[in-house]
């Protein structure tokens, strides 16, 4: 039986880079950061989540085909691709305290059916959702 999510993928053109933006911008501890022959694995993930990881994979790691690497690189430098959703207890707050730090936010706290939402890129081009969810969902409110 499945028992929840434990790693998802983060698509980097520089997994130091993409590294040093989750430690430095965002707070996330490192996991894992192994050499593999050819490859790196490098995870991270919320200081208060430790079941969850961020795998920060190459674009042009193994298991893709130059035409499929090719393709993904264009999707993410376009910055199409979007990673997830983060949840916070002050969506206002950290948006102040990330944008203090570089992080490009393509929306600023913005109240939603659900909470406050704002919305991130990373080094990347990837987007997140940053999102404060509401006591009570009112799906009465026109938004």
């Amino acid at each position: 039986m499945i028992q929840g999510l434990a790693i998802t993928t983060v698509w980097t053109f520089d997994q130091q880079r993409t590294k040093a933006f989750f430690t430095e911008k965002l707070g996330f501890e490192v996991r894992d950061d192994i050499a593999m022959g050819d490859m790196r694995w490098v995870t991270v993930g919320a200081k208060g989540q430790p079941d969850v990881r961020l795998t920060l994979m190459r674009l042009d790691g193994p298991g893709l085909d130059p035409e499929s690497a090719e393709a993904l690189c264009k999707l993410v430098a376009k910055g199409v691709m979007g990673a997830g959703a983060f949840r916070t207890d002050d969506c206002r707050g950290d948006y102040e305290t990330f944008s203090a730090r570089g992080v490009e936010f393509v929306q600023e706290p913005k109240e939603r059916p659900y909470g406050i939402e704002a919305i991130f890129r990373d080094d990347n081009g990837n987007w997140y959702s940053l999102t404060q969810r509401s006591e009570e969902l009112d799906f009465s409110k026109e938004f």
